[in-house]
């Protein structure tokens, strides 16, 4: 086991990650902060985990939370569960959530955990490669609406991270390779030495070569930790974070929740904005290449679906966190290994990136 501490002075907390741990009840428990719990997972992950998890907290009065699983699902509707669940079972504020599960679960169980009561603690066991590297890490907590995704929310961090490598042999091969999408997104945005690292390792990594995963999740819980712990409420660097996630969450808005896997669409948005940033020529097309190869090797899209116009994407972009006085800002590459945000990209380069990273209408 390898154990990370993300810092935030009070609110600083450890980032577990290793092989079985799931089986550890006492690297769960000595987190939970009374005594009682809730669990919130959903009906894929549940037959898998869930036993293991229950009993380590069966003297605890466990109350159970199993949503339906899919993008789909990640609205104020589906929320509303857990907080029944919660106030039918009376839990006070000294209540540990503990979201088991992937990107969906963690959100959807942080937002819970920031507002039932005006707060209580929570535990993040992430079970996806996605939500692992990223969407576990940093206190982003929150659900999507049909005119834009995670723009409902808030930040709010968790007592814990225990992230089990073993969940990811049950993981579906789609899910790996969407997962593969927030990996490579840190070696484009501030770690080119791991970005080499992924050209070499790529193939270890699909094949679920556990040195390689472990070494991969730990990597990039090492540069989240770094990014939130110079800016939790992403006033400034925590925004190179959402590389391709202008583009990307245009795609899943637009083509409905669930149709694209979020690391689908980031790994389109990454290439849109990659092209972008050749446009601006601040890559090289030897540059772009290399990442669009990458992706591609992933398993992964580097087009946007034929089906949304440049215009719709335009009218779904200014839908974003990161617009400020009505003016839109990207995340884009200066260099490999370099990502800048910006508001002053000319609307010719976008449109032209918009028109030619498209599939076939």
């Amino acid at each position: 086991m390898k154990t990370l501490d993300l810092d935030l002075a009070a609110r600083s907390y450890p980032i577990y990650i290793g092989a079985g741990l799931l089986g550890q009840a006492e690297l769960l428990t000595r987190h939970v902060a009374g005594t009682r719990v809730a669990i919130v997972t959903n009906e894929t992950v549940a037959p898998l985990y869930l036993a293991k998890l229950r009993a380590h907290v069966a003297s605890l009065q466990p109350v159970e939370v199993v949503l339906p699983d899919g993008e789909q699902y990640k609205s104020l509707e589906v929320l509303n569960r857990i907080f029944d669940a919660l106030l039918s079972a009376r839990c006070d504020r000294r209540t540990t959530l503990i979201a088991l599960g992937g990107g969906v679960v963690g959100d959807m169980a942080g937002f819970a955990a920031a507002s039932y009561q005006r707060g209580i603690p929570f535990i993040q066991v992430p079970t996806t490669l996605l939500s692992q590297v990223d969407s576990s890490v940093g206190g982003k907590t929150g659900v999507n609406h049909a005119l834009g995704k995670n723009m409902i929310g808030a930040f709010y961090q968790p007592h814990a991270v225990i992230i089990d490598t073993d969940t990811l042999i049950t993981l579906p091969d789609r899910e790996l390779s969407s997962g593969l999408a927030e990996v490579i997104k840190y070696g484009l945005i501030r770690d080119p030495e791991f970005f080499v690292w992924l050209e070499a390792n790529l193939d270890k990594l699909l094949a679920r070569d556990a040195e390689a995963l472990a070494f991969a999740i730990h990597r990039c819980c090492r540069n989240k930790a770094e990014v939130v712990a110079a800016d939790e409420l992403e006033s400034g660097v925590r925004a190179t974070l959402n590389l391709g996630h202008t583009f990307g969450h245009a795609i899943e808005t637009g083509m409905g929740y669930g149709a694209w896997l979020h690391g689908e669409a980031i790994a389109a948005g990454m290439a849109m904005a990659a092209d972008l940033s050749q446009r601006l020529e601040w890559l090289t097309t030897a540059e772009t290449a290399r990442i669009e190869k990458l992706i591609r090797r992933a398993r992964l899209p580097v087009r946007a679906p034929g089906s949304l116009s440049p215009a719709r994407f335009l009218e779904l972009m200014a839908v974003d966190k990161k617009v400020q006085d009505g003016r839109s800002r990207l995340v884009l590459l200066k260099h490999l290994g370099e990502a800048v945000v910006t508001d002053e990209c000319p609307r010719t380069a976008l449109e032209a990136t918009l028109a030619s990273m498209r599939e076939a209408a």
